[in-house]
């Protein structure tokens, strides 16, 4: 029979705890060590950072981010900011409403509208990005922002949709039917009670898309060129036929990582509510 956890020994939780501890930090430093030591050789000169062992005692030098600055990296990074924002607006503007009609207020083949939601995520990119780029050449909206602003909604909407519908669910029907018994309108209950209490879920689905955008490398290499290139497109121009620049590549990758860890720091109280929200009923 087993013993429950409560009449174990003392000393068998403390060891099953100190256990699970030192393998969660174990796991944790494994993920993350390839994100330090990246941050590492961007303080490296290029020998330092070039070397057949690796040095791991060095004087640290900002001659990298001197370099990448001089190369124009703050162009690339107002591109990546201002494409995954904008976008990232829009999904929500769209993805709002289309989950609260296909969860509390569900309309006619409510699956079939899922399905197809679905299904446009299964058609590889480098399948469309010939009819893409000839209808954005058409329009002469290549090398501009606001098709990646476009393009990026257009590619996170099902995403948001199927996240924000799964938050919608787990809100307590006895609730919304309270704030009808009231006398709220459809707007005042969404505004004033559903909102609310799926911002965590909001927050979460929002920085999603922020980090699908910002990652998108494809699309950006194919259809911008200089003006509205993004951080991307810009850490492959560090691969040279004179070789690869490891330590400028790490100082911009560095760049690249940073706004997003600050994100999703910032935000980590409302990140962690939202993808738990329904994990314990």
């Amino acid at each position: 029979m087993r013993i429950p956890a409560t009449l174990r020994p003392p000393y068998r939780r403390r060891f099953g705890r100190w256990l699970w501890t030192t393998g969660t930090w174990l796991v944790t430093a494994v993920f993350f060590f390839p994100v330090l030591w990246m941050v590492l050789t961007a303080f490296k000169t290029e020998a330092d950072a070039y070397t057949a062992s690796p040095k791991v005692v060095f004087a640290p030098t900002l001659e990298q981010f001197r370099a990448v600055f001089a190369e124009g990296v703050g162009l690339y990074l107002g591109n990546s900011a201002l494409a995954a924002a904008a976008s990232t607006a829009i999904v929500l503007l769209l993805a709002t409403p289309a989950a609260y009609a296909l969860s509390i207020r569900p309309v006619g083949r409510w699956r079939d509208v899922l399905f197809f939601f679905l299904s446009t995520k299964m058609l590889p990119v480098v399948a469309a990005i010939i009819p893409v780029y000839l209808a954005a050449r058409g329009l002469g909206a290549l090398d501009s922002i606001g098709t990646l602003i476009v393009l990026y909604a257009a590619m996170n909407l099902p995403v948001a949709v199927w996240m924000l519908r799964s938050f919608f669910l787990e809100i307590p029907r006895e609730v919304l039917e309270a704030a009808r018994v009231d006398g709220a309108t459809a707007r005042q209950e969404v505004m004033w009670v559903l909102l609310p209490m799926v911002a965590p879920g909001i927050a979460a689905t929002a920085l999603i898309c922020v980090i699908f955008s910002w990652n998108e490398f494809f699309l950006a290499l194919n259809l911008t060129s200089v003006r509205s290139a993004t951080m991307p497109v810009f850490l492959v121009g560090f691969i040279t036929s004179e070789g690869l620049y490891w330590a400028r590549l790490a100082a911009a990758a560095t760049l690249a990582c940073l706004p997003v860890l600050l994100m999703g720091w910032l935000a980590q109280r409302q990140l962690a509510r939202g993808l738990s929200m329904g994990a314990v009923k």
